[in-house]
């Protein structure tokens, strides 16, 4: 099944009556949404008036539920709730709101009181709950907590099983949540769902192109790999005679290039890149005496390491000393120390380095460590189904809402459905693009159904 928030656009002149609105994150619905209008009922019957506002409004609301289905759950009965005084409540016993001839007992000099606070209230808008049954449904609660990008596309994540509720499998999208159910889609589909997407192999075979005629052209991957790592081992010896503090400056800017790059495709020059600086923080860690240990390609331990020696390197900056070893001090000292000739020799290296690392700015070791943090965190992986390193989907921070009777957690994907939508003054809990009077008379029709 295909996403809707990746759909073409399908156009059509015949008047803005065509403008379609869905649950969809997709920008030609975003389009459409920005040139909403009320629809003009001006030269209409009032039959034609209820049709068309229960057409329109059932295209936004529910369109993959038939509407046999959603007649039979359409309700009448709209759930509100009022604000009451608390101090009021408590002092008074309702005498004076059950006298008189149902509607409360008024006293002299009370009317005027009354219509002023009646007017200062605002009213409750109740129209707009009448599609809050279909909110109950667990393909519209997984869209409404941004698990999906769609309605149809969580429909599609209940029916392909990765959809639990209650910590049992649902796959039956139509089912109605209860008060206190709790419901979570597997991790990888909701990045997918609300991750850029993957380009297409055309444009990324274009995208290569470009970046190959640029630069020279690798013949394989793998042959370029065993060239860099042969390279690697020949420029160890050069490494070492290298200011430390150059060292740095060179791994913080790679760093940099390729965090700039990161909203782009990866093309092959990148992906080049990005090897190289993986194999520059594993050869700067083989090289270090304190991480003699972390021989592995683990990048979590790397990782690790890296940032336990960046942080050793900040806290002697800030007092003054240089009695701990940092990464780039190890390079010129570790792998001179066979005899103590050499050891001598590493110590005299390790003392300029120090000097020189110590110019450094905070900024500039903040920028390395967020840049390895943002590497290790967020890596590049061509066998995920989304563009990596992960970026949120375009258009996304329009419909960037959650609504009050869900609790969402993103970070396990998981939500809970808390109560019922309910309508209180001057607020409707369900989410709608439309004006009260297309409400208004969509109620209408499917109350004359009833």
């Amino acid at each position: 099944m295909r996403n809707r928030a990746t759909t073409p656009l399908k156009i059509k002149r015949q008047g803005r009556d065509q403008i379609k609105l869905r649950q969809s994150w997709s920008k030609y619905n975003l389009y459409n949404l920005s040139r909403l209008a009320n629809p003009s009922y001006k030269f209409r019957n009032f039959f034609q008036t209820k049709w068309n506002a229960k057409s329109v409004a059932r295209k936004y609301h529910g369109e993959q539920v038939p509407e046999k289905q959603w007649v039979r759950m359409f309700d009448r009965r709209i759930r509100s709730v009022i604000p009451m005084d608390v101090k009021y409540l408590a002092s008074n016993d309702g005498t004076l709101e059950s006298a008189g001839r149902g509607s409360g007992l008024e006293r002299r000099g009370d009317r005027s009181s009354r219509k002023a606070k009646a007017a200062s209230t605002a009213e409750v808008p109740y129209m707009q709950m009448t599609f809050a049954p279909l909110e109950r449904r667990l393909d519209t609660a997984i869209f409404r907590a941004m698990f999906a990008s769609s309605a149809r596309q969580a429909r599609q994540f209940v029916i392909h099983g990765a959809v639990k509720v209650n910590g049992k499998e649902m796959r039956y999208s139509g089912y109605q949540l209860n008060p206190g159910d709790m419901f979570q889609v597997l991790p990888e589909r909701v990045m997918f769902a609300t991750g850029q997407p993957k380009p297409s192999p055309k444009a990324q075979s274009k995208t290569e192109d470009a970046n190959n005629e640029e630069d020279a052209p690798v013949e394989n991957e793998s042959v370029a790999d065993e060239n860099e790592a042969a390279e690697g081992e020949d420029d160890a010896d050069v490494d070492i005679e290298r200011d430390p503090r150059e060292i740095l400056k060179d791994l913080q800017a790679q760093a940099k290039s390729i965090l700039s790059s990161s909203k782009q495709d990866l093309g092959a020059k990148k992906k080049k890149d990005l090897r190289a600086f993986a194999k520059t923080v594993k050869r700067l860690l083989s090289k270090s005496s304190k991480s003699s240990t972390i021989m592995t390609d683990s990048v979590e331990a790397q990782f690790a390491e890296l940032q336990n020696q960046l942080n050793i390197r900040r806290e002697n900056q800030a007092a003054g000393t240089s009695s701990l070893p940092s990464a780039h001090d190890e390079v010129s000292g570790s792998s001179k120390s066979s005899d103590t000739s050499a050891v001598a020799e590493a110590s005299e290296t390790s003392a300029d380095a120090d000097k020189g690392a110590s110019s450094l700015t905070d900024g500039e070791y903040n920028e390395l460590l967020q840049a390895l943090q943002s590497m290790h965190e967020n890596p590049v992986d061509d066998s995920k189904p989304y563009a990596t390193p992960w970026m949120p989907r375009d258009y996304m921070s329009a419909f960037a809402f959650i609504p009050r009777y869900l609790e969402v957690n993103h970070r396990i994907c998981a939500a809970v459905y808390l109560r019922h939508p309910v309508a209180r003054p001057g607020l409707a809990e369900v989410p709608s693009p439309f004006s009260d009077s297309v409400h208004t008379d969509a109620f209408g029709w499917y109350l004359k159904r009833r």
